[in-house]
C-alpha cells in the first residue's frame, strides 16, 4: 500500500464507504480507480479507523514465485531458435510455366503450372 514498498503486490484493498468497511481480497486482474494493492504484509497489517470494519476475502496468497533464470533463458533460445529459419534458396521458375492471370498497377496474380498440384 506504501508507495516506498517494493514487495511484489498479492492483495487490493477497495473501501464501500456507505458501510463504512475496508475489503481486502486477492490481487485485482486490472487497475480500478480508487482500488489499491497491496503486498502480503501490509494487507495483514492494515486497520481501520474507528467505526470502520475491516473484511479480509479469502484467497490472498503470496505471488507464484519468479521462474529459475535458466528456464527463461531456455525459453527465449526456444523461440530464437524457431524464428530463424535456415537461409533456403528456391530455384527460379521455368518462366515458360509462368502465367499472368492478372495485372493491378505494378503487381501481378501469377501461377506456375510447374509447380502446380491439381495437374491443370
Amino acid at each position: 500500500m506504501r508507495p516506498g514498498c517494493s514487495r511484489p503486490a498479492v492483495a487490493t484493498l477497495t473501501y464501500v464507504y456507505a458501510e463504512r468497511t475496508a475489503v481486502v481480497g486477492p490481487l485485482g486482474p486490472s487497475h480500478e480507480p480508487g482500488a489499491y494493492d497491496m503486498c502480503a504484509e501490509h494487507a495483514e497489517a492494515l486497520s481501520a479507523p474507528v467505526g470502520w470494519e475491516v473484511i479480509r476475502l479469502p484467497g490472498i496468497d503470496n505471488p507464484a514465485p519468479d521462474p529459475p533464470a535458466d528456464d527463461l533463458m531456455a525459453l527465449a533460445a526456444a523461440v530464437r531458435e524457431v524464428g530463424m529459419l535456415e537461409d533456403e534458396v528456391l530455384p527460379e521458375p521455368d518462366p515458360a510455366s509462368v502465367h499472368v492471370l492478372g495485372r493491378r498497377g505494378h503487381l501481378s496474380v501469377i501461377r506456375d503450372a510447374s509447380r502446380d498440384v491439381t495437374g491443370h
